[in-house]
């Protein structure tokens, strides 16, 4: 069977993991960055996969997860429930790690401190994504066909507008978003892009 999307299920928590962490420095593979292979993943997919399930699709190619899409119509919610739910379990798991490679601190620091949205992108665009695409996926219009189902789910929920999170220096990516509708909402330490889902 070709490529194909369909929603994530646990038993595709690994291979979210596995792709967060080969894709975690600005699209490319990041096992060098960190000590611990799980980190990435324990930020930017798998609490959406626990905790957000029906906003959650990969590209499955004959069996392999080759990239996924993760989200939430609602990212104050969203975060509130990391913080009372996710944060305080990995604190009390990660407790006395220290940062033992170049990216460590990122992930350890925000177990430690979580991190919440900008609170006017988050007001005036509620919903949010994270999307991660292998080489084998990265061609044929898949990372399309995974943002419409994600927006078509989160539309589906009621959310009004939806951003991502993306590198100013990555202008591959962003010429794709812009390609998909999205723009430019916010920059200060990062570039945030935004799409209305009403209408």
């Amino acid at each position: 069977m070709p490529i194909h999307i369909r929603p994530a299920r646990p038993a595709d928590r690994a291979d979210l993991f596995r792709i967060c962490l080969l894709t975690a420095d600005s699209g490319t593979d990041a096992s060098a960055l960190f000590s611990d292979p799980d980190y990435p993943g324990l930020v930017w997919s798998v609490p959406y996969l626990d905790f957000e399930p029906a906003h959650a699709f990969v590209a499955d190619d004959d069996g392999e997860v080759v990239g996924y899409i993760v989200g939430t119509p609602d990212t104050n919610a969203f975060e509130a429930r990391l913080d009372r739910q996710w944060w305080p379990k990995l604190a009390r798991h990660y407790a006395g790690r220290t940062a033992t490679a170049p990216f460590d601190a990122k992930v350890l620091d925000r177990i430690a401190n979580p991190v919440h949205s900008h609170a006017g992108v988050a007001a005036s665009h509620p919903a949010h994504l994270h999307i991660n695409l292998l080489p084998p996926a990265q061609s044929g219009g898949w990372g399309r066909k995974l943002i419409e189902a994600e927006l078509a789910s989160l539309r589906e929920a009621g959310a009004k507008a939806v951003h991502l999170g993306v590198s100013p220096t990555n202008a591959r990516a962003i010429g794709f978003y812009h390609h998909l509708g999205f723009v430019e909402i916010e920059r200060s330490a990062g570039l945030h892009l935004g799409k209305a889902l009403e209408g």
